[in-house]
């Protein structure tokens, strides 16, 4: 089976077009957890807002369209439960569970398995698919981090959406229009080989 007929058909997102095997998974897990961590580390605080703008919404997003929504959810949970264990891999270098901007990371657990369910079913090959799915991944993490942030700081809801969301808005979309270039582009490129 040649592998342009393999990277079109229904159920498989671009992971797969790797060998298959267990070591493969575990390395798309610690590897999807490890990126994640890493572009945390690009964390520029935002004025009057206890999160700051950092790399790893897009990260995650990535993860769990390129891998899938099993793949993709395992390796943000690693990501997680390694942060809450200590190691220093969350936005700005910060580790442990409930500070303001956690609610976010486990929105993102959230975001990575939609995403990655919605690529298996082909939302990453086109441009218009993609933006549509980075939109609906990025609602998911402030349909969870949001109220997170509210409960966790004491803000209103109002307040929170000020803090949490409405910044954060221009850099999501930029993210998506990445996204929207990187993951075609690469299905494309598969096609051809």
């Amino acid at each position: 089976m040649s592998t342009a007929s393999v990277s079109f058909r229904p159920g498989v997102v671009l992971a797969d077009l790797l060998p298959a095997s267990r070591v493969r998974d575990i390395a798309l897990v610690v590897g999807g957890a490890a990126l994640t961590g890493l572009a945390a580390q690009m964390s520029v605080p935002v004025p009057g807002s206890p999160v700051p703008v950092t790399g790893q919404t897009f990260a995650a997003l990535l993860v769990g369209t390129a891998f899938g929504a099993r793949r993709g959810f395992l390796s943000l949970a690693l990501y997680a439960l390694v942060g809450m264990a200590g190691v220093p891999w969350f936005a700005g270098g910060t580790s442990g569970a409930g500070g303001a901007s956690f609610g976010y990371v486990l929105g993102m657990l959230l975001a990575a398995t939609v995403v990655g369910a919605l690529a298996r079913r082909g939302a990453d090959r086109s441009v218009l698919r993609t933006a549509a799915t980075m939109a609906l991944g990025s609602a998911l993490i402030y349909a969870v981090g949001v109220p997170y942030l509210a409960l966790s700081t004491g803000m209103s809801f109002g307040a929170a959406v000020a803090a949490g969301l409405t910044p954060f808005l221009i850099g999501d979309a930029l993210k998506a229009a990445l996204a929207m270039g990187l993951l075609p582009a690469t299905w494309k490129l598969v096609g051809r080989k």
